[in-house]
């Protein structure tokens, strides 16, 4: 063989080399749905109150969250949506560090609040928390009356005594609880139904001042009319708060939110504005479990 014709085969040889790696690249970016998840339009779109950047979270050597990078807007309300086990309430609870009690769960990457990394050593976990309120899937009130549970926070923080007043009605007004309980602030929280001990939570969470509050199902437990009145005043919330909230109910997350994050197996399939989301999915993903084909 000449080495004219070796040169040639050599030649081809890495042509089809060239050609299977361009193959398999095609293949690889189909099976993965390649596009970005947050598009640079979107982050233009608000100011960024938090963001999270490639965090992964493990319980014990069980791999939970993988790379998520989610922007969460100033003012707006994030849906987090996904079927069971997911990742979603993990997520939600490493954005306050409430996964810190939990002795073998583990992070890596970031989580930013107004740009700083909220797990950073100098980070004073208490102080974050009054930042960054949650509200929890159960009404978890305290076995206190009506206007201790929203004075607790504020007294555990140092407020004086007779700033609690106004602090209470506040809360209460904001919560859109004050016209039912107003006349009986001493009776014990125990007392309220399940819909009113939810908005005392997020009477008790808004006590302090956060600048964000994080909702993990809150309506699961609640009937219809008691959902309702948590939605509307979800809605009414981030005119002062950023909120974020995870939940089962597609539904809900259509009517309450701005935008919306579907997770599926710990990863983040799509991000994008909710109408967007609901109506025009990017990933098949996604819209095989909005259309309720899995999940």
């Amino acid at each position: 063989m000449s080495n004219a014709d070796k040169d040639e085969l050599t030649d081809n040889q890495s042509n089809n080399e060239q050609e299977k790696a361009a193959i398999a690249i095609k293949i690889a970016t189909e099976l993965t749905d390649a596009p970005d998840i947050v598009s640079d339009e979107l982050i233009r779109t608000h100011e960024l109150k938090m963001e999270t950047v490639e965090l992964s979270h493990w319980y014990a050597d069980k791999r939970v969250l993988s790379g998520i990078s989610l922007p969460i807007f100033e003012n707006r309300v994030t849906a987090i949506i996904g079927p069971s086990g997911c990742g979603k309430s993990t997520f939600l609870r490493d954005l306050n560090r409430m996964n810190d009690l939990i002795s073998i769960s583990r992070i890596s990457g970031q989580v930013l609040l107004d740009g700083q990394d909220i797990y950073d050593k100098s980070v004073d976990t208490v102080k974050l928390r009054k930042r960054i309120g949650m509200v929890f899937q159960k009404p978890n009130p305290f076995a206190m009356s009506i206007e201790n549970n929203i004075a607790y926070g504020p007294y555990v923080h140092g407020v004086k005594s007779d700033e609690f007043p106004t602090i209470i009605e506040s809360s209460l007004r904001k919560s859109a609880l004050w016209d039912e309980v107003k006349n009986r602030l001493g009776d014990t929280a125990l007392s309220l139904s399940g819909g009113q001990q939810q908005r005392l939570c997020i009477a008790r969470a808004l006590s302090v001042e956060p600048e964000v509050i994080l909702f993990d199902e809150p309506c699961s437990s609640l009937d219809p009319h008691a959902t309702a009145k948590i939605e509307d005043l979800i809605t009414k919330l981030k005119e002062e708060y950023t909120v974020v909230i995870v939940t089962h109910n597609m539904q809900q997350a259509a009517r309450v939110s701005d935008y919306t994050a579907f997770f599926n197996l710990g990863e983040l399939i799509e991000f994008n504005r909710t109408k967007t989301i609901f109506s025009a999915p990017e990933r098949k993903m996604t819209e095989e479990y909005i259309s309720g084909r899995f999940g």
